[in-house]
Formats: C-alpha cells, structure tokens, sequence
C-alpha cells in the first residue's frame, strides 16, 4: 500500500479479501493517527489488547491489570463503546479521536440567560460555589441553568476561555488568582471567672436549637481600630458592630446594645475565644442573662462558623487597612450581602431566610 499498489492487488498478493486489507490500512493509520500519545490516555495499542481480551472472556480486573491500567478506566472504555459484546478497538479508537478533536465552546459562551447569572453572583460576591447551587434552586426544571463550580473558576482563571470578564476576579473571596491556607497564632491573657466550652451544652455543638452564638474581634491595621462579629450558629446569621475602643466594659456593652432587639429564645449562649477584650464577660451576663463560654487557647475551629465569617469579611474589610472608616450603615450593608448568600450547609438557603423563619415563630416575650 505505501508503494502505491492498489487495494485489489495487494489483496491478490497476499490471497486475502479486499476488505482485510482495508482493515489492515485502517489500523496502521488508526496506530499513527496521534503522533505523540498521552500516557493518561488510552493509546490504540491497549484498546486493541482490551478488545482481544475481552474476546478471551478475561475479566476487568485481569484486562487492567495486564495493562498497567486501573480497572475503573478499563469499565469506563467498555461502557461507552458498547459493553463487552460490541466492544471494537477500531471503531473505540476513531470515536477518542473525535472527541478529542471537536472543539469545544464553553458552556457560559453558548447560554447568554446562564452567563448573565453568574455575572450578577459574582459582583454581589457569591462564590462560584454558591451560584452553582442557588441555580439549581432557582431553577429546579431548567437543564440549561445548571453550570459546576469548577467550570466558573475556570471561565475566570483560563486565558483561552474568556467567558467571563476578568476583572470579575476581584469579587472571589480571596481576590487572588491562588488560594492559599492562612493562619496565626494569638497569645491570650487568663480571664477571671472564664467558663470553659466544656462546659457547654451538647445540643450547642449540634446545632440542634438556635439562639446560641460565636463571636470574635475583626482586627485592623497596627491594632488601632476593630469591629465586632457575631455569628448565630445553626443558621449562619451574621450580625456586625464598630467599636470605640477594644476596652473590655465598651465591648460588652456595645455586644448588649447589639443583640437587645432579639427575642429571648433567639439569645442562649455566646462563644467566645480567650481575648482580653471580654474579660468583663460577668457584667455582660448580668445585663443580659446570657452564659459566656470560652475556648481553648489557639483554638479557633471551635468557634468555626465565626473563623469562616471573618474569613468572608475580609473580602470586604482587607487586612492592614483602618476599619473605623466604615460606620454602622456600612457594616450593616456588608452583614446584609453575607446574610443574602446560599449556604451549602443551609441546603443553599440563605441566613436571612433561615432567620426570618426564626423571627416569625412563637417565642418567649422580647428583652427590655
């Protein structure tokens, strides 16, 4: 055939049929089809193996391991080439092959309804995560509205793509093109008449009933200026607060203005980590009837649903910048947008929802 001899002749050459020499032809151009060939991929060789041991009656498990291939990949190649029975290297090759060729648009190019959504999730701060998901609830019947995280991370960060604008990158939680694991150890001062998370109640590590609370001190630059978080736990509500000062008696007074407008059974607990700046945590349960636990030293995944929220206030609030330029309005904007985000943990409701929910239920008469 490479000499130029024609399809009957080399047939008659060899006493073969016409077709077993287009079979012959078709597979030396199937071998050279790909030039360089991927080891992650299954090259024409394997599959013609496969499709030889299938015909052995072999199993997956021994086809695998004769391959040096793992059994899920071999079952997968047999599956989408038509089992066992049907199975045909040939045909499995050419079919690899046109996949790998046809080009492809992104998904977002192809639906301008789904790319307008992600959009508006993305500059109101959602993570892809988050928008992914809340389509879904939004709308349960549409297929077309349906997008995975990772295919939005990757319309952002793949300069081939470009379906999304790039400058949508700043409104990712981290503002970075990578993501990376932060940490800090805090040195804190023994407070008198401290109880222990021990010594809390379980139905609060549960989760089980609401009004139970964790908050902490959102720091700014050089440890001049700060804020308070305070986070419901069973429905991730935030609430925020500016502070004066750090003193002791004007943050738990500021804590008690902060929270007086709940209904009793909305406030049971506060969990708190072993900062100076609620060592006057007896007068605040005395103005307000509500226990103070606090956590071990440098152990901030006790207080896990806080650590994350201050994690997403730093969006809003970057490290390094004085945090007394935001006034209440302002924090109660940003406390606004955390409360409006779909949580993974809610079944991708939002806090505000799961709080309203609270707030319309029958409880004990309000504080004074």
């Amino acid at each position: 055939m490479r000499a130029g001899d024609r399809l009957g002749e080399v047939a008659a050459a060899f006493d073969v049929s016409r077709m077993t020499v287009a079979r012959v032809r078709d597979h030396a151009a199937l071998v050279g089809a790909r030039g360089s060939h991927s080891g992650f991929r299954l090259s024409y060789r394997e599959r013609v193996e496969i499709g030889v041991r299938v015909g052995l009656g072999e199993s997956v498990r021994a086809i695998a391991g004769a391959l040096g291939r793992s059994p899920s990949t071999v079952s997968r190649e047999l599956a989408r080439n038509g089992g066992r029975e049907r199975y045909r290297p040939a045909r499995a090759e050419q079919r690899a092959q046109g996949c790998a060729a046809r080009p492809r648009s992104g998904k977002l190019a192809g639906c301008p309804r789904l790319l307008a959504e992600v959009e508006k999730g993305l500059g109101e701060r959602w993570s892809p995560q988050q928008i992914s998901a809340r389509l879904r609830v939004d709308h349960p019947d549409d297929e077309e509205m349906r997008i995975s995280h990772e295919t939005i991370y990757r319309s952002l960060y793949v300069q081939s793509r470009g379906e999304l604008r790039r400058e949508l990158t700043a409104h990712l939680r981290t503002g970075r093109r990578t993501r990376k694991s932060q940490g800090q150890a805090e040195r804190r001062g023994r407070i008198v008449g401290m109880v222990s998370i021990a010594q809390r109640p379980p139905e609060v590590d549960e989760r089980r009933v609401p009004g139970h609370w964790e908050g902490d001190l959102l720091v700014g630059a050089g440890g001049k200026s700060a804020i308070m978080t305070l986070v419901e736990r069973q429905t991730r509500y935030v609430l925020l607060a500016c502070l004066e000062d750090q003193t002791s008696m004007h943050v738990t007074d500021v804590l008690a203005e902060r929270i007086k407008h709940l209904p009793d059974h909305l406030l049971k607990s506060l969990t708190w980590d072993q900062g100076r700046e609620l060592a006057a945590h007896q007068h605040f349960t005395s103005q307000t009837g509500i226990q103070v636990y606090f956590c071990d030293p440098h152990s901030p995944w006790q207080r896990g649903s806080n650590e994350n929220t201050n994690g997403l206030l730093r969006q809003y609030l970057p490290k390094g910048t004085n945090l007394a330029v935001h006034d209440q309005a302002a924090l109660d904007q940003i406390a606004a947008e955390l409360n409006g985000r779909p949580r993974q943990t809610l079944e991708w409701l939002k806090p505000a929802e799961k709080m309203a929910e609270l707030l319309d239920q029958e409880g004990p008469p309000q504080r004074a």
